[in-house]
């Protein structure tokens, strides 16, 4: 394989005013940002940032033309590093990809060398990509909870927001590991799937307000996940163990957080935010690692709703934005 010496398919978000328009078009090589590693994409999959950054009057695509993908996995055709060597399968996310710099919606992808993360051992890319940046953030969010110190039988450990892909993942990693995860989520026709995905017990969001008229709740978490931020996250705070960590990762919820000290200075408590952009690489690396070994999903095909080529990616991103996406959405560039 190497690089093409024509143009290739790319899904490309050019805005106009305040409006975008989205399509396939031909690209070059020459219209790739500058980097030292040259990417086949053979996977990427669709997050609901990939949805914002089509979204008329959005904020979070950084340039006017744009090929969005936020995440990605492939194959190295061309590189001016060493340690990257042609024929190396390699996945990259986070940084600016699809975001300010063309991302994984394409055949072809440039990125710079400390952005390509090799495959570990063990993990193909379409696999990588059924785990993407989703899976990613639910592992790292595991991994902070252990770095404090958290593991099996030492009680219910709860993730919010439990049926958004950040979430789902993480009930199955947590459920694997042999934690008691107790999943939150405010879709009552989603209970029985997170049953299957492995949490011993699902609850609803207002399940989580318990004691409301005291400062602390009773004692009910020895970790969290949460996936959702503003009041939820607030709820989970005031019920947390003696020494126990709260990894934060969303927002759906709201941004605003209002809570008091004490969770944090009579009970311990930890909140770790989880960054997936500007993980450090060594971080980055480890992580997947994990992910390719004791992490592994057991079931990596039980992540994924659907596959789609170029063509399909407006429905699917109509789609997640619309939060009718169970698990990832699949995205093969070259077909």
């Amino acid at each position: 394989m190497s690089a093409p010496a024509g143009p290739f398919p790319a899904f490309v978000a050019r805005r106009q005013g305040e409006g975008v328009h989205c399509g396939v078009e031909g690209l070059l090589t020459a219209d790739l940002p500058p980097g030292e590693v040259l990417v086949s994409v053979a996977w990427s999959g669709v997050n609901y940032k990939d949805g914002l950054v089509v979204t008329p009057g959005n904020r979070v695509a950084r340039s006017d033309v744009l090929v969005p993908g936020v995440d990605l996995a492939g194959t190295v055709v061309a590189s001016d590093d060493p340690a990257l060597a042609p024929g190396t399968e390699v996945l990259a996310h986070g940084h600016d990809i699809g975001v300010s710099r063309h991302g994984g919606f394409a055949a072809y992808a440039r990125v710079p060398a400390a952005w390509a993360v090799p495959l570990p051992p063990g993990l193909g890319a379409r696999d990588a990509m059924a785990i993407g940046t989703a899976g990613f953030t639910a592992a790292l969010s595991l991994d902070e909870l252990e770095r404090g110190g958290l593991a099996p039988g030492e009680g219910p450990v709860l993730v919010t927001g439990a049926s958004g892909g950040v979430g789902s993942i993480a009930v199955v990693l947590l459920a694997a590991r042999g934690y008691e995860v107790v999943a939150s989520t405010g879709k009552v026709s989603e209970h029985p799937w997170l049953r299957a995905l492995g949490a011993a017990q699902v609850v609803g969001r207002d399940d989580l307000d318990a004691s409301p008229e005291r400062v602390l709740a009773p004692e009910r978490w020895a970790g969290a996940v949460d996936c959702v931020g503003g009041r939820t996250l607030a709820r989970v705070l005031r019920a947390v163990r003696y020494g126990g960590t709260v990894a934060a990762s969303g927002l759906t919820g709201g941004s605003a957080l209002e809570t008091t000290v004490y969770p944090f200075i009579t009970r311990a408590v930890s909140l770790v935010g989880i960054d997936t952009v500007r993980t450090p690489e060594d971080r980055r690396r480890a992580v997947w690692g994990r992910l390719a070994a004791e992490l592994r999903p057991p079931d990596i095909d039980a992540l994924v709703e659907r596959e789609v080529g170029l063509e399909g990616l407006p429905a699917a991103l109509e789609d997640i934005l619309a939060a009718k996406v169970r698990g990832r959405i699949l995205v093969r560039p070259g077909g």
